[in-house]
């Protein structure tokens, strides 16, 4: 039996999950971007696929980047929003002297990279039935915390302590 054989599937979606972690870090950066500005020499570059569910694209870039196009966020951009309900970022970018607007679902990024730091991630595009990135966390929110009981709960760890061997009483008891 090889190695694929003794693999079993998941029943739970762990690539879908990991890919979700790490479009949080892309989100993070734009929504700190977008709240900030960019701060040294951090910029980023943000590929996408042009004809994604969601993408707000002039026809004039559609039909000059039908499958995919790359943006960069770096001197020339304005008005920079992260739309938590859409999970989507708008932009404002010039192409040939001319102001447009961008809107990008989170889902339809296939590429994040901040070079000036050499930082990057690659990003599968969503299958159909999959629905990465459904309600974006708020921004730097923190990690949730476990609730706590009411009261204070006791729990006896006795039940797993090794007990130490009885003795024969026989032989501990003095003959009389």
């Amino acid at each position: 039996m090889d190695d694929t054989e003794q693999r079993s599937t998941s029943l739970l979606p762990y690539d879908l999950w990991t890919e979700d972690a790490l479009r949080l870090v892309a989100l993070r950066a734009i929504q700190y971007a977008a709240r900030e500005g960019l701060p040294g020499k951090h910029h980023f570059y943000v590929t996408f696929l042009t004809q994604a569910p969601g993408v707000v694209l002039p026809t004039r870039l559609l039909a000059q980047y039908p499958q995919e196009m790359t943006i960069i966020l770096q001197h020339q951009f304005w008005d920079l929003k992260v739309d938590d309900t859409l999970a989507a970022f708008s932009v404002g970018l010039s192409f040939g002297a001319i102001p447009t607007t961008l809107t990008i679902p989170f889902a339809a990024i296939t590429a994040f990279a901040d070079p000036s730091v050499q930082f990057g991630l690659r990003f599968t595009a969503p299958t159909a039935g999959q629905k990465p990135l459904e309600k974006l966390p708020p921004p730097d929110a923190a990690p949730s915390e476990t609730p706590q009981p009411e009261t204070p709960q006791v729990v006896s760890l006795d039940a797993f302590r090794r007990r130490a061997p009885q003795k024969d009483q026989d032989k501990d008891q003095d003959p009389a």
